[in-house]
């Protein structure tokens, strides 16, 4: 485990997955990601890649050649190699090995920076194509959040915050894949949490105009803000009755109930050309 700290912060990381596993306020005395209780969920902050969601029968075709990946793909429980680690920064590096291609006949580096800054996180992705042909991935993030965040407050005094208003359509989920749109927000910018609103699974997004969402409640002043651009699909989730929400920044999303299977023509798979280089970065702001 690799501890970073600051004045204000101090966070944990495990090199397998290079998983965000504690992220603690020092001045407030609040712990603000999921524990991991088993009972609901054995995670806290995994990294999606190279898929994000599920794989239509768990499976797609590239090259003509029939290939088949776990939901959300296979970064989150392989060992990260540690690169860099310094008082209030770290960074973990991932590449192919014969096993990888086995399941994603790809060569890659995605390299994982988590870097402290007052009382804010950073965490960027940054995936390098070492190969000979072009590139496909895609990369999203899954952090859970303990809810409620402080004592004598309950789950259903806490909202998330938009930074815009939204007029969007939720996305439904059949069997882990994209099925059909229903009419979802409309003019707001404020959802109360309920554990009710994750009964029928994920509420995913195509097309929030916000860059922020946060996390907040009237009975107490501490929250936190969840801060992204340049992705644009969002997934909110939590296990069943759960205490803890999910804010899920996605480039990439599951494949439609009628895809083709065919990873070219995934939508939001990410093309990269032979030695370049792409990267994409969100935090978390705590208060």
């Amino acid at each position: 485990m690799v501890t970073l700290e600051n004045a204000i912060l101090k966070a944990s990381v495990s090199p397998k997955g290079a998983e965000l596993q504690s992220l603690f306020h020092k001045e407030n005395f609040v712990e603000y990601l999921w524990n991991g209780d088993p009972a609901f969920w054995n995670r806290h902050s995994p990294v999606l890649f190279p898929i994000v969601g599920g794989l239509k029968d768990d499976t797609y075709f590239y090259n003509n050649n029939k290939y088949k990946l776990p939901r959300h793909g296979f970064a989150r429980d392989m060992e990260f190699a540690k690169e860099r680690t310094f008082g209030d920064s770290c960074s973990f590096i991932l590449k192919d090995t014969a096993n990888t291609h086995e399941v994603y006949p790809f060569e890659f580096l995605l390299r994982i920076k988590y870097q402290l800054n007052a009382n804010s996180i950073t965490i960027s992705y940054e995936v390098e194509n070492p190969g000979d042909k072009p590139l496909l991935f895609s990369i999203g993030t899954h952090p859970a959040f303990q809810v409620p965040l402080v004592k004598g407050t309950s789950y259903e005094d806490y909202y998330f915050h938009f930074s815009e208003s939204e007029n969007s359509n939720r996305w439904t989920l059949k069997n882990n894949l994209i099925d059909q749109p229903t009419y979802y927000f409309k003019n707001q910018n404020k959802l109360s949490l309920k554990h009710s609103l994750f009964y029928d699974d994920a509420l995913v997004f195509k097309d929030l105009k916000s860059t922020r969402i946060s996390i907040c409640s009237d009975k107490t002043t501490h929250g936190l803000h969840c801060n992204f651009e340049a992705f644009p699909y969002m997934g909110l989730w939590a296990a069943k009755d759960a205490p803890f929400v999910c804010i899920e920044p996605w480039c990439g999303i599951a494949d439609s109930t009628n895809h083709n299977q065919e990873l070219e023509d995934k939508e939001g798979i990410i093309k990269l050309g032979c030695g370049e280089t792409w990267n994409v970065k969100w935090s978390i702001s705590c208060f």
